[in-house]
Order: C-alpha cells, then sequence, then structure tokens
C-alpha cells in the first residue's frame, strides 16, 4: 500500500495513496465539522457553508470557480454528513495542483456576499421541501430524529426552514471561525499523485492558518429511541426501524457489520428471501449498518402496502429474533464474502479511495491497510455474530419511523412484542 502521511506545524494532516497505473486523482479536503457539530440554532449551517463554498472567492466567482476545474476536464462536489464535511475533485495527475488551489480557495477565501446568501437559500428551501415529497429519504431523518430527539445527532442535516431562513454572513463565518482549523482538516488525495508534491501545495496554501485555540467538540450522542409517524397519502408505508449498534471503535463493529449484512445485505439474505421472495410483501428492503464516534444503529428498511404493513413488521421482527438462533455459518460466511468484495471492488475507485484515507484517518488517527481491514472481518465468528443477534432481538434500544397512509398500522411497541413472544 502506497499511502504516505505528513502533519503540517499547524496540525493539517495530508495523507497520499499512489495509485500506479491511473491518469487521474481524486483529491479533497475533509474537515471534521459536520449536522452534529451545530447548535440547536444553528441547525441546517454546516450544508448552508458547503453551499455558499461554490458561490465566489476573493479570487474567483461562482462561474470561474466551475470553469477552473471543467476546463481541464474534472469536475468538483462537496458534500456534508453528521461528523464531517468534504470538498473534492477529480482532474489528471498534472491537473492536481490546480484543484489543490480551487479547493484552498473556496474554504479559505469565501466572499458570503449577501445576494448570493439569498439565492443560495433558496435554493436550499428548494432541496429540503424536496426530500420532504421524497418519503424514501425523509423517513431516515425521521428516523434519525425518533432515536436521537432534542440533540444535534437527531437534527437533520439539511435544517429545517426556519433556521435556514435566518442565516446570514456573520453565522456562517462564526461557524468557520470555530470549527474550520487546520486541526480539524485532513487533506487526501488518491490516484496519480505526487506526494511530496502535494504537501508542498498544502504548505502553501494551507500552512498560514492558526489552529483553532478551544475545537468545539460535538455534543455527546445519547440514544433515547421512539416512534414517529407522518400520515400522508401515498400509496405505500414507508417503515424505517433501527436497533442501537456500537460505534465504529468498538470491538463489535465487525460482528454488527456483518449481521446486517446476512440480515438484509443482498438479495441471498433473510429479509429479502422471507419478505419479499417468499411472501412478495415489498419490492425494496433491506439492512444496513452505520457508526459514528460515540453510537451507532442498524436500519432496516421496506415500503408496502397499508394492508401489508402489519405482516411486514410482524416478519421483519421474527427474523430479527430468528438469526439469534439459527444464523448458519453458511450465511455469514456469504456476508463475509460480500462485504470484502465490497470494500476492494470500492477501492479500484481514487475517489472511494481518497475518502477511505481521510475517512480511517479521522476514525483511528492512521490509515490501516486494506489487508488489516480484510483481516477484520474474516476474523468475525458465527459465534460473535450470533451473540450481536441476540443483543439486538432483546429489543432495547430501537427506533420507528413511519410515513404514508400509517393510521392504525401497529408501531414500536407491537415490534417489542414480537420479539418477546
Amino acid at each position: 500500500m502506497n499511502v504516505r502521511l505528513h502533519t503540517l506545524s499547524n496540525g493539517l494532516r495530508v495523507v497520499t495513496e499512489t495509485m500506479p497505473g491511473l491518469r487521474s486523482a481524486a483529491v479533497g479536503v475533509w474537515v471534521a465539522a459536520g449536522g452534529r457539530h451545530e447548535r440547536p440554532e444553528e441547525n441546517g449551517i454546516a450544508h448552508f457553508l458547503e453551499h455558499m463554498a461554490f458561490k465566489g472567492t476573493r479570487r474567483r466567482t461562482a462561474l470561474e470557480i466551475a470553469e477552473a476545474i471543467e476546463d481541464v476536464g474534472g469536475y468538483i462536489n462537496a458534500y456534508t454528513s453528521r461528523e464531517m464535511t468534504a470538498y473534492y475533485a477529480r482532474v489528471l495527475g498534472e491537473d492536481v495542483d490546480l484543484a489543490v488551489d480551487v479547493i484552498a480557495d473556496i474554504l479559505l477565501e469565501p466572499l458570503f456576499a449577501p445576494e448570493e446568501i439569498e439565492v443560495e437559500r433558496g435554493v436550499i428551501l428548494q432541496e429540503i421541501g424536496q426530500a420532504l415529497d421524497t418519503p424514501d429519504d425523509i423517513v431516515f431523518d425521521w428516523l434519525q430524529e425518533a432515536a436521537y430527539p432534542d440533540q444535534a445527532m437527531g437534527r437533520p442535516i439539511l435544517g429545517d426552514a426556519p433556521h435556514v431562513e435566518a442565516f446570514g454572513e456573520g453565522d456562517l463565518r462564526r461557524f468557520v471561525g470555530a470549527h474550520y482549523g487546520p486541526g480539524q482538516m485532513i487533506l487526501a488525495a488518491a490516484g496519480a499523485v505526487d506526494h511530496e508534491a502535494l504537501c508542498r501545495a498544502a504548505e502553501r496554501h494551507f500552512g498560514h492558518l492558526s489552529p483553532v485555540l478551544t475545537p468545539c467538540r460535538p455534543e455527546p450522542a445519547r440514544w433515547r429511541g421512539g416512534e414517529r409517524r407522518e400520515v400522508k397519502p401515498l400509496e405505500q408505508v414507508h417503515v424505517a426501524l433501527a436497533l442501537e449498534g456500537p460505534p465504529y471503535r468498538d470491538p463489535s463493529i465487525h460482528a454488527a457489520q456483518v449481521w446486517a449484512t446476512a440480515l438484509g445485505g443482498g438479495m441471498s439474505s433473510r429479509l429479502f428471501q422471507e419478505i419479499r421472495e417468499n411472501r412478495g410483501l415489498c419490492y425494496t428492503i433491506f439492512a444496513q449498518g452505520g457508526a459514528y464516534e460515540d453510537t451507532g444503529l442498524t436500519t432496516i428498511y421496506a415500503g408496502t402496502s397499508a394492508e401489508d404493513a402489519p405482516e411486514l413488521l410482524r416478519l421483519t421482527a421474527h427474523e430479527l429474533r430468528r438469526a439469534a438462533d439459527d444464523l448458519t455459518a453458511a450465511e455469514i460466511a456469504r456476508a463475509r464474502a460480500q462485504m470484502k468484495a465490497g470494500l476492494l471492488m470500492g477501492l479500484e475507485s481514487p475517489s472511494n479511495r481518497a475518502e477511505r484515507l481521510a475517512r480511517m484517518l479521522q476514525i483511528w488517527g492512521r490509515v490501516p491497510a486494506v489487508e488489516e481491514q480484510i483481516a477484520w472481518i474474516e476474523d468475525v465468528t458465527t459465534d460473535a455474530v450470533r451473540g450481536f443477534a441476540a443483543r439486538m432481538a432483546g429489543g432495547t434500544g430501537m427506533a420507528l419511523a413511519l410515513c404514508g397512509p400509517a393510521e392504525g398500522l401497529p408501531g414500536l411497541d407491537a415490534v417489542r412484542e414480537r420479539l418477546a413472544a
């Protein structure tokens, strides 16, 4: 693995992975500032800031930002998650320095012009409206809120309309000042990239930054669990069930991921086979594991008719309970193989490689070798997965969100009763 790491004197970390044979590279800055770093009155500001980064700097207009990258055939984008905000580009190897220059420009020199704030406010309000009109999207926000009520981890990344309507230049600059220090940034690149050249570019563009004197720690997550039901005149009920899982440094995280994959990670999984293939109760059903610094959750999602929703919930609880008793070694081996293949296939992309570098560095303070990650998966035993499944089947730490024609449908108490039966 051609991974190299360097830390500037101000704390900014530069990590690269050279991928021989590639002509292109992915490069970006990952900032440890996301939705969970916001105060209640700031809900949505990390995402708003991500939008505003592309709306003009002291050196470039919004159009010139786009043209600088697209003139060399590349692309530039960004995203906000609950724990990070990323600004990244994909370019040819000879244009990496240009990409770093543009990313540094939008990060460090945004204008936050009042007229552009108003334009982007409208864009984000439209984005919130679109999410509210997309039930298989918004149901996950409501599930997160049910699991972590009245805290940053449970609030939507997009924010809500009242907060978005109130943000101004001062709010954006205060959030940047509190969270966008060099110690919170990782410059990561993969593909046709030269480590020494990237370190020089990092020093040139970011070396002058002063550390944040008192870095803001995110509010600790406190799983509460509960139910949210939104009755809407839709064709289907969108069902999202969450079970409290381990954080990403917990020793049981790999067993949790194998369990989620065996339960609902593919066409051969238990939920897909029993509920879709054998019973025909839905078109889409899956389970996936998610983890954060201090908490985690496994999510099960399905869309079904109001008439079939009670049976779908009953069978989901039944499969959760059954997995604790009779998950087979073959099922677990298949889940491990899916996870290993997914990891390795994903790493054929320099964009995924760069993101992995930043994510692993954020979690572990180092970048584990791919072989080490594979070993973590291979070391998960049948007993470990069954033991984790038994804890999940205990019925504690659950949240449920329903969206659609959900009047009178069984809720979280019914699921818990089925698990206890």
